[in-house]
């Protein structure tokens, strides 16, 4: 009996096998996807109660697991930046209470791990949401275009096309960000040049 069929028929030693296989690639995806550790944590968690929910559902084929899963992953992710984006207006109606001190700023070791997911869910916000997910997909998570068009239920030309618009999309920000950098570079270097010049000679002043 093979490891999918004891699966779908309920075998929970088996099901841990499909966790253990495969909760690094949700993981690194939903983490790319949201830019948040615990919610790419919760994501994790919940894709695989789907998955064990849904486990009749899953293929036959030894390689199906993949794509199934990240179905799986997608969708959730999707509903919790759903209930995520409802809860934060829920908050903007609220009336401001006093801020409390982040104590995640203390976990040093996540600091430029956290700046590079920042920098990465910026860039990708500027897209589309079917952009964004085949991004992830194919380029983060590191699906073949079938498995991510397996995942998405879209064609394998669909996912082609939409990366390719991101690609290009994602191009044009990094050479728009690129440019406004060295613009202002250009502004702060011309403000100290100016402030050295007018600034009175120390000597002079003793």
């Amino acid at each position: 009996m093979s490891l999918h069929t004891r699966i779908r028929d309920g075998d929970p030693d088996s099901f841990r096998h499909l966790f253990r296989a495969h909760a690094q690639l949700v993981h690194r995806y939903a983490l790319r996807a949201t830019g948040d550790w615990a919610t790419a944590e919760d994501v994790v968690s919940l894709t695989f109660l789907e998955a064990w929910r849904l486990r009749a559902r899953l293929p036959e084929e030894p390689d199906g697991a993949r794509a199934w899963l990240m179905g799986i992953a997608v969708n959730v992710q999707r509903n919790t930046s759903r209930a995520a984006r409802r809860h934060e207006k829920a908050l903007g109606r609220m009336p401001a209470k006093e801020a409390m001190p982040d104590i995640a700023g203390e976990v040093v070791d996540r600091m430029a791990a956290a700046e590079q997911l920042t920098a990465a869910k910026n860039a990708l916000g500027k897209l589309r949401r079917p952009e964004r997910e085949v991004v992830t997909l194919c380029v983060w998570s590191g699906l073949s275009y079938v498995e991510a068009a397996q995942a998405l239920g879209v064609a394998v030309g669909t996912v082609r096309s939409r990366l390719s618009r991101a690609r290009e999309r994602l191009r044009e920000f990094a050479e728009r960000e690129l440019r406004q950098h060295a613009d202002e570079a250009a502004t702060r270097q011309s403000e100290r040049l100016h402030l050295h010049l007018t600034r009175p000679d120390e000597k002079w002043n003793r």
